[in-house]
């Protein structure tokens, strides 16, 4: 038997379609409780289109500067996977410098 586990996004928009609440859950999930968050970057892999499909999602009270960050450790986490998966820890460390750097010129990561 083959074991399965879901995530669940529900977003509640506005009447203008922008997102007001995003809530989440996990099968396993060691949070519990009401999982709230401003923002939300998916990407999937489209096997048949050889190709990324995005969804990219955010609050509006989702702050410039939460963004800024949000989008900062986006790409250092990014690394981590790639390295995994790829096994080029030079590289990896080049997009971790990235977005690290990015993160300090923006004022939003500290050196």
């Amino acid at each position: 038997m083959t074991k399965k586990s879901e995530i669940k996004f529900t977003i509640s928009l506005d009447e203008n379609q922008v997102p007001e609440k995003i809530q989440w859950e996990a099968e396993g999930s060691e949070k519990e409780g009401d999982n709230l968050s401003k923002a939300v970057m998916l990407a999937l892999w489209d096997q048949d289109e050889n190709n990324t499909l995005r969804i990219d999602l955010w609050t509006k009270d989702m702050m410039v500067d939460e963004m800024k960050k949000f989008s900062c450790q986006n790409i250092i986490t990014l690394a981590d996977s790639f390295e995994r998966a790829t096994g080029e820890v030079s590289l990896a460390n080049e997009i971790r410098e990235f977005g690290k750097s990015l993160g300090i010129k923006l004022g939003v990561l500290k050196s």
